[in-house]
């Protein structure tokens, strides 16, 4: 088993950083960061290690404007992230492997539903944390009159508890996420991809019920709420990766057995609750 680094230049010309965990199976899995976050957070981190234990390749990776990724930070950029995503796909495709799973913490769930709905070439998807409405959360991060503000003046700068910008949501990266249809991507993620959505009872940041929301609309969806956990799952760290490799074993089993038709899939929504 080794870790290296890999350089992965997305359509915009940037570079995009990564880390694989490399163990030498043809299979590999794509972990995916949140906002403002990176490869090098967890759960990135252990879900990576997680997989590499279990020999399973597994690649963690900044998107564009993140980490040590090149590009500028955009608050929106949801549809570009994902298309990030598939520059990475591409990539190791081309180096002979087979993309088994792609997973996302927070926005970046959001990132791999989008590909799945966009794409449709990917057998398993673990979205963890994910927002599912897109218009919530807005004003606790930009202010109650945030429309009007960035109307008035083009933008708005979000700064940190002592007053220090973090970085600048124009107009335009504020359409991005508003016009972003999580609604229509959950219903248009093809029958033959299997959806794992895992949140946490006690998210403070994306609640719980937007996780219901995705069981509602996805079709063939698996989802699992663990009791107690945050939106980092901080005290979970061990029971959330135990889960991730589990399903994406189970997917890997699945598909050496037998690849069944999209009209065998069952098309039921099943909860398993952890309340």
């Amino acid at each position: 088993m080794q870790r290296k680094k890999i350089v992965v230049v997305n359509n915009h010309d940037e570079k995009l950083l990564g880390i694989l965990h490399e163990t030498g199976s043809k299979e590999l899995v794509i972990v995916c960061h949140g906002f403002k976050s990176s490869k090098d957070r967890i759960p990135m981190v252990n879900l990576a290690a997680a997989f590499e234990k279990g020999g399973i390749s597994a690649f963690r990776f900044d998107f564009a404007g993140n980490g040590e990724s090149e590009g500028s930070f955009q608050y929106g950029n949801y549809r570009r992230e994902a298309d990030d995503l598939h520059t990475v796909v591409e990539h190791f495709r081309q180096n002979g492997r087979f993309i088994t799973a792609i997973i996302g913490h927070s926005k970046g769930g959001n990132a791999v539903l989008l590909y799945a709905s966009k794409y449709r070439d990917i057998p398993t998807v673990i979205n963890i944390a994910g927002r599912y409405n897109l218009k919530r959360g807005i004003e606790g991060r930009l202010g109650k009159n945030y429309l009007e503000q960035i109307k008035r003046d083009g933008f708005i700068d979000v700064k940190n508890r002592r007053g220090k910008v973090e970085y600048r949501v124009t107009e335009e990266s504020l359409r991005d996420r508003l016009t972003t249809d999580t609604h229509l991507a959950c219903q248009t993620i093809p029958l033959s991809c299997r959806v794992l959505t895992i949140h946490g009872s006690r998210d403070e940041m994306v609640p719980v019920d937007d996780a219901l929301e995705f069981a509602k609309y996805i079709p063939t969806h698996t989802l699992h709420i663990i009791e107690g956990a945050d939106h980092e799952f901080t005290l979970h760290q061990d029971e959330l990766a135990s889960l991730v490799v589990a399903f994406v074993m189970a997917s890997v089993s699945n598909e050496e057995i037998t690849k069944p038709s999209e009209s065998c899939v069952r098309k039921h929504k099943s909860i398993h609750s952890r309340f």
